[in-house]
């Protein structure tokens, strides 16, 4: 796991063919882990977890397949031994040999990998990691388009095309992910393994990752931060935050004011844009959501938890605020951790 104050070094390779899309897609979803949740939920940025850099044979800037510009951050011979060595995907006829193209990224990879670096490819990115001679004997996957590069290429290499990610080496430190925007699965699995499932998770609603089907409701938070000036109402959130599995605390949280009924709900919908009653059920659809992410509690003790006697109610109340039921919430959320306990 990540220390807090020494954020996890991730290099990203980059060579001359790379998709710019999946090298930057990289960079901003491991620039995030503890960084940006926080900042969208609270208007104030965390710290960040991990710190990633684009590495290359050259540290001049040059133009990538698709035509945009890239600044390597670093050379292969001036940068940090990285905790995390990441290979988009680029450009390459499929089932060619790319044999002496990348000399200097196979030698670093080598040598960092040997130090104790995890090396995690995405799609055709694979192919270095074979040029590195990681792959004799390994279990592998790449895009269905490019097996054949990978078994014409590099000896005894079984590819699985049914996983969307394959981990293989000492400690499982080879990770690779297929085709499209399996990179994205790659960069969240990293980030539960590395820094935890929380951060991931985190990112995945951040970025509306993995579920687009679904649309931004089940990732978004149900509570938007507002600044406000009003002390009475500052104060009633800092206590219904503390209270709200007490019975009726929306009608407590009036009490707490010390206004009338009528001005402490006008104060607090133009403080924070929502009725007292919308604000508690939001506070405990939150909790709901974390502990549908977080443990295996059935749903009936989970609207005890956080506060409803009837279960019915969560459940009708969870499917149209968040878009789907809680069972299917903590289906589709529990696939990372899940896979963190595998770890």
């Amino acid at each position: 796991m990540a220390n807090m104050s020494d954020p996890l070094k991730v290099a990203i390779v980059a060579v001359p063919e790379v998709t710019a899309s999946t090298l930057y897609g990289m960079f901003d979803l491991f620039s995030s882990p503890g960084r940006d949740y926080q900042f969208i939920t609270t208007g104030t940025p965390g710290d960040q977890r991990m710190k990633p850099f684009i590495v290359a044979r050259e540290r001049e800037s040059f133009t990538a397949a698709n035509g945009i510009q890239v600044m390597p951050d670093h050379s292969f011979t001036t940068a940090p031994q990285p905790d995390i060595v990441c290979i988009p995907d680029f450009f390459v006829n499929p089932g060619d040999s790319v044999a002496g193209q990348y000399g200097p990224e196979a030698e670093w990879l080598a040598d960092v990998h040997r130090k104790g670096a995890v090396l995690a490819s995405a799609c055709s990115g694979a192919v270095l990691l074979g040029e590195a001679g990681l792959l004799a004997n390994c279990d592998a996957t790449i895009h269905w388009g490019y097996v054949r590069t990978l078994t014409n290429n590099y000896p005894n290499i079984k590819v699985n095309l049914n996983q969307p990610l394959v981990m293989g080496g000492t400690s499982h430190r080879l990770v690779m992910a297929g085709g499209g925007t399996s990179w994205q699965d790659l960069a969240l699995y990293l980030i539960a393994r590395h820094v935890g499932l929380k951060e991931a998770i985190e990112v995945a609603k951040t970025y509306m990752l993995e579920w687009h089907e679904l649309g931004q409701q089940p990732f978004a938070s149900l509570l938007s931060f507002r600044q406000t000036s009003d002390a009475v109402i500052n104060k009633c959130q800092a206590w219904v935050a503390d209270n709200y599995r007490l019975p009726s605390p929306a009608t407590a949280m009036a009490e707490v004011s010390g206004l009338t009924t009528r001005t402490f709900i006008r104060r607090f919908r133009d403080a924070t844009g929502m009725t007292p009653l919308d604000y508690v059920h939001a506070l405990r659809l939150e909790e709901a959501k974390q502990m549908l992410e977080t443990t295996d509690e059935s749903i009936e003790a989970i609207a005890n938890e956080v506060g409803y006697e009837d279960t019915s109610f969560l459940s009708r109340l969870f499917r149209r605020k968040v878009g789907v039921a809680p069972g299917e919430y903590r289906l589709r959320f529990g696939a990372l951790r899940k896979a963190a306990r595998e770890l």
